[in-house]
């Protein structure tokens, strides 16, 4: 997306360049809340980073020296968003408990956040074809801290005896393309089948295929 092309019309307000903050004065998540403002607006493909510099009050120039485009503001948006949510998600589970079932927990819960959360919801309604790459071609960064999650749980079952031993990568792979799957086919996937039904039941196929 180049650095002055607008797709549709603007949906942000218009801040006089008075009014404009100077570029050492603004921190990235301002820059990145205007992001996430303007998305919600409008989506990803009608966003411009025009609208976002008008929106986080910084002039165009400033917020192209730091992201040279809105896919790599998205992708930093998201990476701050996504894994403040896991971290909030993993801050909620028992330690006292096993491997296995704080595993578990952690993964049903991510699910049923991150399904609900109107970033998220933005993009899979409204840019879907953005985030394929991420199933198809590479991981990216915030399927890369979940997997860092998801490995160091597994170690801990391997441990304690409550996960089953095998690969440690491929069990780490394996487990990531099941909730990811869960997470992005969300929308088809409920209709007909009750959300919550949907979550037991990957919670039993996550705790089965764990079980030593």
């Amino acid at each position: 997306m180049k650095l002055d092309r607008h797709i549709g019309d603007s949906v942000t307000p218009v801040i006089p360049p008075a009014e404009r903050a100077p570029a050492s004065r603004v921190p990235d998540d301002a820059l990145l809340d205007a992001a996430r403002t303007c998305v919600l607006a409008a989506g990803v493909r009608r966003t411009t980073l025009t609208d976002i510099a008008r929106t986080a009050g910084v002039s165009r120039m400033t917020l192209y020296r730091r992201f040279p485009d809105v896919r790599s503001v998205l992708a930093a948006l998201m990476t701050r968003e996504f894994g403040a949510l896991l971290h909030r998600v993993g801050a909620t589970i028992d330690e006292s408990r096993p491997a296995r079932a704080r595993l578990v927990e952690l993964a049903v819960s991510a699910v049923g956040v991150l399904v609900a959360d109107p970033l998220l919801r933005t993009v899979l309604d409204r840019d879907a074809a953005l985030l394929l790459p991420y199933v198809t071609e590479r991981l990216g960064s915030t399927q890369r801290l979940a997997e860092a999650g998801l490995t160091a749980l597994v170690a801990d079952g391997h441990a304690d005896g409550s996960v089953r031993r095998a690969e440690p990568t491929a069990q780490v792979r394996a487990l990531l393309l099941t909730v990811q799957s869960f997470v992005l086919a969300w929308r088809p996937a409920t209709r007909g089948v009750p959300g919550d039904a949907l979550l037991a039941e990957l919670r039993h196929l996550l705790d089965r295929s764990l079980a030593p």
